[in-house]
């Protein structure tokens, strides 16, 4: 049996099982369900992007210390 996609309102096939502090941090609303949480293909895309932001500025924040 699949996993299905943790985010509200989403009930597709999971590709990828992350961390749900990593997600949330990221700003996605997902159904708690443990320490892991599963995405979709869209929503693993959106939270790579938004990820991808979030460690840009948390390295900009690194660099200038």
């Amino acid at each position: 049996m699949p996993d299905i996609c943790s985010v509200e309102g989403c009930g597709e096939v999971a590709v990828r099982s992350l961390s749900i502090n990593k997600v949330r941090e990221a700003g996605l609303d997902v159904k708690p369900s443990g320490r892991r949480v599963y995405l979709c293909k869209k929503h693993y895309k959106e939270f790579k992007k938004r990820r991808k932001k979030l460690d840009r500025l948390e390295r900009l924040r690194w660099k200038n210390v």
